[in-house]
């Protein structure tokens, strides 16, 4: 079976690793910092904090923005739930905002004509969650434009995107957002198993979360409240947090995967170059990419064009898979689940991201995808899509 994503890990990764399992730190040591220091360097940010996922990252993120219970968070429907649960973590409201055809990114456009309404009914977001979806950066100068209009806070969830630039910054430098946010999951760019980062060049949104990965607790004597002096006090909790940190072992595999990073995305771009060439003439749309910006091509969606002469959407996709090509569906808008229709979301409420979803599959895009592979997934695909 070939997959649609998937890590590769190298011996100096698990030498590294073993490194760390023989030390007298497997948590809370100094590898966590110095991966840290290594993301934060690379993408020109200030702050990066590590932590045990994506999605911890976004829910202290939110926190640290003080969101919650009254406010609004509003984010693309093309995302995984974690870019809207995060505002449920915190007590929001969640609304969402329609897709560009073209990235399939939020739409700049479509975010301005809501802000407009929003404005007059007096419900306009606190937070606005961009999501960098398949590794293309949004139109990030735009939103922050309206950002400073309308007085919203940005979160970039960078889940795809870490090794991405748009404007040749690097996504991650937080130029035009409060804080972006990384995933180390295996299937991405990079990985620590399970991990994930939060950046910022903001001293205090920093600190704040840096305590709220760490159960709300500072040893920071500036910020502890002054006890007596026939007490020991080495720590305090002063915000309620959670334990979200990395530990060590996995911030040991995640520093030696950046030294790798640029030829991750590197090679991802050759992979994309090839399927763009070898598909152009199959009934299908590849992807489009702006001139803007350089992807970290965590996804290669293509889009399978509805009409009664080619196969469905399912067909290709049941077929794909039938001859061992794991090829996936990114993204369910989060408007369609259970949970969301709970709270009053409905059908056609973000047509161009339901369109989407109705059209896309995720074929295999990872560094290490072997030529031959990529051959078979090619000349599958034409077989496939000829009914």
């Amino acid at each position: 079976m070939i997959p649609y994503g998937r890590q590769e890990i190298t011996k100096e990764d698990i030498d590294e690793v073993e490194k760390v399992l023989r030390s007298d730190f497997l948590t809370q040591g100094p590898t966590v910092p110095r991966f840290e220091k290594s993301v934060a360097n690379y993408c020109t940010a200030s702050h990066a904090i590590a932590v045990n996922s994506a999605t911890s990252a976004l829910h202290i993120a939110c926190l640290a923005l003080n969101l919650g219970p009254g406010d609004l968070l509003w984010t693309s429907p093309n995302t995984f739930v974690a870019s809207a649960n995060c505002g449920r973590y915190c007590g929001a409201d969640i609304d969402f905002v329609d897709i560009d055809p073209k990235t399939y990114n939020m739409s700049a456009d479509a975010l301005s004509e809501k802000l407009i309404q929003a404005e007059k009914s007096g419900k306009l977001p606190k937070i606005l969650v961009v999501v960098h979806f398949a590794g293309q950066p949004c139109d990030m100068l735009a939103i922050h434009n309206l950002s400073k209009r309308y007085g919203f806070k940005i979160i970039e969830d960078a889940s795809h995107a870490i090794g991405a630039s748009y404007n040749k910054i690097k996504v991650g430098a937080c130029t035009h957002s409060d804080i972006t946010v990384f995933s180390f999951h295996p299937v991405k760019i990079i990985t620590t198993a399970e991990g994930g980062m939060a950046l910022t060049n903001d001293e205090d949104i920093a600190d704040k979360i840096f305590r709220l990965r760490t159960h709300g607790i500072t040893n920071d004597k500036t910020k502890m409240k002054q006890q007596s002096e026939e007490e020991i006090w080495n720590y305090q909790q002063i915000d309620l947090g959670f334990n979200y940190r990395m530990n060590d072992i996995q911030a040991a595999l995640g520093l030696n995967q950046m030294k790798r990073l640029d030829q991750y995305v590197k090679r991802r771009h050759q992979i994309a170059k090839y399927y763009d060439t070898e598909l152009k003439n199959l009934p299908l749309t590849t992807p489009w990419q702006s001139p803007t910006i350089y992807s970290s091509y965590h996804l290669y969606p293509i889009l399978v064009k509805v009409s009664s002469d080619i196969k469905t959407q399912k067909q290709v996709y049941d077929e794909l898979r039938k001859n061992d090509i794991e090829v996936n569906l990114h993204y369910t808008p989060v408007h369609r689940h259970p949970y969301y229709e709970k709270l009053g979301f409905r059908k056609n409420d973000f047509p161009i991201a339901e369109k989407f979803h109705q059209e896309v599959i995720s074929i295999p895009m990872y560094a290490v995808l072997q030529d031959e592979h990529q051959e078979y997934v090619i000349k599958t695909l034409k077989k496939v899509m000829i009914i």
